[in-house]
């Protein structure tokens, strides 16, 4: 493996703290008695305090030293004087652990007294120190000047995304959207037990794909010697919970579709899906709205939420629109009596692109999506669905041709989505042999047929509602977040490729001496072909440079040994 010279340094230290009997990744536990934030909100001066935390910084002046030690609730510094944390004549728990071996990033762990310093900040005077763990690998060292002003900021989303470990440390506000949607999920669980409405786990690798228009990722078990699928949706068990009896379930669900990436759509997903027997859409839309005001409230102590340029009133009622209008004011477009032939010319005249796949279903929703979906910013239930747009969902009772389904927008991106329940079983087999002919089209997303699905539906489920809350996108609505990578602890990425470096056997092959081998990854060289892209001259001097820098005990290079090492390589450096 590639090291760079600092986590060369470190891995030296780790050696040195060894060799004076101290283990820099201890089995004991660390009595911790406080945390930074709460001891620094209630502080007193003269209280006795056991602390653990990584170390962030040192400013070392001579006998005394200030440092900042940060835990999970925040920072608060830290005080060392040479014969306090030492009172005997061995000083070397300062003079050396402290100034010499430990770094920014360590986990320490102490004990002391609470006092305020003279300028009034709230501090602890060490008396006692422990090595927790010693980091290997430096953190980013981002720094705040005096106005406030940041600089070397960790901020490269794809560096942040890869390493969000790194960045929770060194971003503190990162942790603030997590622990939002933590408060979100919980409250949620608040409000639903509070109605007797039972949370349930259903199947995440299922037979057949259903309850959702969606591409699925594919596996197989190899014991039933059968493929599988991740879930796109769990919205078909919940119903069969519903028809065994069950008055309300809900589920936190992880679904996965095989589709593309954006700043609001990550292949692994979490939704929140209910369903309430006896009730209605109509009754949906007042729960849905009634839950989004107490989240705003719970998060934010406030149903007004800023998200990007504008403020989110997240208080009810909310506007309703249905989907109908909402073309027909967008587009002008009259989606009523026009057949598949009519919308894919709507479709094509407003400069949408179609293929021979889409049904009805599919052109109206690409309308919608393309030309409406943006202008609802603030939250909108978007109803009435046409029922080729449908297929679980219950017929319009004054409507023919579309059915009683809502979507919720907000800042112009779906939130939810929820429907009266269909529950009549020939008309839900009907709609599925509707969507396997979509399938023979060419339509990868048309939904399968769960023929025990049917089985359940034909011994009778009440009336019922369903919703399906995407919780990665309401918790960027309610942390004001413009990407469902930030509200994701490690978001979808293609694999990363790790450079490894060459072993002693591989340089020794190239005619490098064994008592070098093991110096040249050290002194820059990660492969053999690094010394051969280089002149002999270069490795020359950068190696013998490495041996007088690093007091190597071993004989110098000459010229001519270095030289040999090009002869009969392939690719040398000329």
């Amino acid at each position: 493996m590639i090291r760079s010279e600092q986590e060369r340094q470190r891995i030296a230290s780790v050696d040195a703290l060894r060799a004076r009997g101290i283990d820099p990744y201890p089995a004991p536990a660390f009595p911790v008695t406080h945390h930074c934030a709460s001891l620094k909100e209630h502080f007193e001066e003269g209280v006795k305090v056991k602390l653990a935390g990584r170390l962030m910084s040192r400013r070392i002046m001579g006998k005394a030293s200030f440092a900042e030690l940060q835990d999970h609730e925040g920072s608060l510094q830290i005080y060392l004087n040479r014969d306090e944390l030492c009172p005997g004549e061995d000083k070397s728990m300062y003079n050396d652990v402290f100034k010499k071996l430990l770094d920014r990033g360590d986990f320490i762990g102490i004990e002391g007294e609470t006092f305020k310093t003279q300028v009034g900040e709230p501090s602890v005077k060490v008396t006692a120190l422990a090595v927790l763990s010693k980091a290997i690998r430096p953190l980013p060292a981002v720094k705040t000047d005096e106005e406030g002003n940041v600089h070397d900021a960790f901020t490269d989303p794809e560096l942040r995304y890869r390493q969000r470990y790194v960045d929770l440390v060194v971003n503190p506000d990162v942790k603030n959207t997590f622990i939002a949607r933590s408060k979100i999920i919980r409250k949620i669980r608040e409000v639903f037990d509070a109605k007797g409405w039972m949370e349930v786990d259903t199947p995440v690798l299922q037979s057949i794909p259903g309850g959702a228009a969606a591409r699925p990722f594919t596996t197989h078990h190899n014991a039933l010697d059968i493929p599988l699928y991740l879930r796109i949706a769990n919205e078909l068990y919940l119903k069969r919970l519903i028809v065994g009896g069950f008055n309300g379930v809900y589920e936190f669900s992880r679904n996965f579709r095989n589709e593309g990436m954006d700043r609001t759509h990550n292949p692994e997903f979490t939704v929140l899906e209910l369903y309430v027997a006896y009730k209605d859409y109509h009754w949906m839309m007042e729960t849905t709205e009634n839950l989004f005001g107490e989240l705003a409230q719970a998060v934010h102590g406030a149903t007004e939420v800023p998200l990007g340029e504008h403020t989110i009133n997240f208080a009810p009622p909310y506007a309703r629109v249905t989907m109908h209008d909402a073309i027909l004011e967008h587009t002008g477009v009259d989606i009523d009596g026009l057949d598949e032939a009519g919308l894919r010319k709507a479709c094509e005249d407003q400069g949408i692109d179609t293929d021979e796949s889409m049904g009805r279903g599919k052109l109206i929703d690409e309308l919608f999506g393309e030309k409406c979906e943006h202008h609802y910013i603030q939250p909108t239930f978007i109803m009435d669905y046409p029922t080729d747009m449908s297929p679980l969902t219950k017929a319009h009772r004054d409507k023919p041709g579309y059915t009683e389904r809502f979507e919720l927008m907000i800042n112009g991106t779906e939130v939810a989505n929820a429907y009266s329940e269909l529950n009549d079983p020939l008309d839900q087999r009907a709609r599925f042999e509707d969507q396997l002919k979509l399938a023979d089209r060419g339509d990868d997303e048309a939904m399968f047929i769960d023929h025990d699905f049917l089985r359940a539906l034909e011994y009778g489920m009440p009336p019922t509602s369903g919703i399906g809350i995407g919780i990665d996108r309401l918790v960027m609505m309610m942390t004001n977040q413009t990407s469902i990578q930030e509200v994701l602890f490690f978001p979808q990425m293609r694999p990363e490729s790790f450079e490894t470096a060459g072993g002693d056997a591989d340089f020794s092959a190239l005619g490098v001496p064994g008592a070098w081998a093991e110096h040249l990854v050290a002194a820059g060289f990660t492969t053999p072909q690094d010394v051969l892209d280089a002149k002999p001259t270069q490795v020359h001097q950068r190696l013998n440079g490495f041996r007088k820098k690093n007091k190597l005990d071993i004989p110098a290079l000459s010229l001519e040994e270095v030289s040999a090492w090009y002869e009969g390589a392939e690719n040398p450096a000329s």
